[in-house]
């Protein structure tokens, strides 16, 4: 009972501060992949599809890191939705996606970056046209970037 006592003493002065002091809690928000079975939902089987990237020099400058933003008819494979593109045609990663059918555009958050720069905030979205059927061919100079993240509401 003293225990109990002691607890309750102990905890009344944060609890008062508190109540004097009231801050608009802040959710936390759980970012998870979707667990949707899209080929019982469409009828459509789902099948893997890889992605190669062309670009030119001027595209990409000293390298750019795009992650590939999950929407159907695709979603990313875990391991292989971040992919770098650096100058002389090198590059780096792998991009696989499942879809039930091959996308026509596909987005990416994107940043300019070295090959072995830390993962830091992304700029924006950056869509891009997509052709072929198992093997996508995207083309970054016909990508249209999209508005900066702080301009997104």
């Amino acid at each position: 009972m003293k225990k109990l006592i002691a607890m309750v003493a102990l905890m009344f002065p944060i609890c008062s501060s508190l109540a004097d002091n009231p801050q608009p809690l802040q959710p936390r928000v759980s970012i998870f992949s979707t667990t949707t079975d899209w080929a019982a939902l469409t009828g459509l089987p789902l099948r893997q599809f890889v992605g190669n990237f062309s670009w030119e020099n001027s595209d990409v400058k000293q390298g750019l890191v795009l992650y590939y933003l999950d929407a159907f008819p695709c979603y990313g494979e875990a391991d292989s939705v971040r992919v770098w593109l650096g100058p002389n045609n090198k590059s780096e990663g792998r991009l696989r996606l499942v879809c039930v059918h091959a996308p026509e555009k596909i987005s990416f958050a994107w940043r300019n970056a070295t090959r072995d720069a830390d993962q830091s905030e992304s700029k924006g979205i950056l869509t891009c046209p997509v052709t072929g059927e198992y093997e996508l061919k995207i083309d970054i100079s016909k990508c249209v970037r999209g508005p900066e993240w702080k301009e997104y509401k």
